[in-house]
Formats: C-alpha cells, structure tokens, sequence
C-alpha cells in the first residue's frame, strides 16, 4: 500500500505552483493517503466479465448526412446586399 509523505505532498504543492503553510501540509499528508487507499480498495473489485459503461441513457447522436447543397447564388451575388465589404468579405466593427 502506498503511504503519502510529507515530501509527497511538498512535491505536489510545487509541481502546482501552490504554496501551502505547514498546518495545511499536515492536512493534505492525511486526506491524500486516504484517497489514495479508496482507490487501491476500489482497484481490488472484481470486473471480470463486466462489459465498460460508457453510456447509461441508451440515446445515440443523431446526425444528418454532410451534403452539400448548390442554392445556386454566387458570393458576389450574396455580398452585394452587405452594407460594407472587404476582400469578398462583410466587414463588422471590430468586437473586443
């Protein structure tokens, strides 16, 4: 079983980027390690046989077909009703 150190927890932290006061170093030492234990008892369940859940509702994407459609008008025929243009495109105020 593995057992979360002072040093661990140290190393984290400056991984991180956190700092931490020492009465918090001492916190974490003790809630890490038992994280750590539920997951390794968590590691001993048996799941042989069992098929991955990755999907519980039974819904599926619906998704129509990618199909390009010709509504037989040009971009020049559609930007001319732009009220400014810009390189065959419509030109917008600037938006921060």
């Amino acid at each position: 079983m593995a057992k979360i150190t002072r040093e661990d927890v140290l190393k984290l932290a400056r991984l991180s980027h956190i700092k931490l006061r020492e009465d918090e170093i001492d916190k974490f030492v003790g809630e890490l390690d038992a994280i750590v234990k539920y997951v390794e008892q968590i590691d001993l369940a048996d799941v042989e046989g069992l098929e991955p859940t990755d999907q519980v509702t039974g819904l599926k994407n619906v998704m129509r077909p990618d199909e390009i459609i010709d509504y037989g008008e040009t971009p020049e025929e559609l930007l001319k009703n732009a009220p400014a243009r810009e390189n065959n495109h419509i030109q917008v105020k600037r938006v921060l």
